[in-house]
């Protein structure tokens, strides 16, 4: 069992961070548009179209790979105290009630609008000669599907804490701070950060 949450967390991941290059790209994109606007007064009416479907894109398939690494905000002011299996009680509740109910319409309702919009040849009406939308709508039921297979990852692992008193563990990837390696990069210890707490509680106590 654990070997196929992980693989859907893997799943997710990968989906992630293969759309987030388009960072790189939407950032040249914005910078050759500003550059082309303002210095080359030569400006293209569908570069905001482009660059909106962009965001969006990333936006969507960054949602699984974002709950994969429990990466979502929550108010953690009082869940961040509870003991798992209470945590994994709430949060069981509201993929039930909220989540479950919610992506499904979100990639029922997506596979509809891709479906219309290839039918239709659909471009966008804001410039005259408007980029595709369909690629774009087409994102839409693919990444519902993926953060609801990855919401489903989410529930088992509900149940198994509900079991066994404690959370499973999850696949390893980059976190907002490496703290073994800022300290070797400072060269600091776990001695010296002793001595340093004991000094803020006791400063009479670490001179001596």
């Amino acid at each position: 069992m654990q070997k196929l949450l992980l693989a859907v967390d893997k799943l997710s991941t990968v989906v992630g961070k293969a759309f987030s290059w388009l960072i790189w790209l939407l950032t040249l994109m914005i910078t050759w548009e500003v550059f082309s606007r303002y210095v080359l007064d030569n400006p293209h009416p569908w570069a905001f179209d482009v660059m909106s479907m962009m965001y969006g894109t990333l936006f969507m398939t960054a949602g699984a790979y974002t709950l994969s690494q429990n990466g979502h905000v929550r108010g953690d002011v009082l869940y961040g105290f509870f003991p798992p299996r209470l945590q994994a009680g709430l949060d069981l509740a509201l993929y039930l009630l909220f989540f479950i109910p919610g992506v499904v319409a979100l990639a029922w309702a997506g596979y509809n609008f891709a479906a219309d919009s290839w039918a239709i040849n659909e471009h966008s009406n804001i410039t005259a000669n408007g980029p595709p939308v369909y690629p774009f709508k087409t994102i839409i039921p693919i990444a519902g599907t993926i953060l609801l297979l990855q919401g489903l990852v989410e529930i088992v692992r509900c149940v198994i804490c509900l079991q066994q008193g404690d959370w499973p563990e999850r696949g390893d990837d980059v976190a907002e701070v490496d703290i073994k390696k800022l300290k070797e990069m400072v060269h600091v210890k776990d001695e010296d950060i002793a001595k340093l707490d004991e000094y803020i509680v006791n400063p009479n106590k670490a001179r001596k």
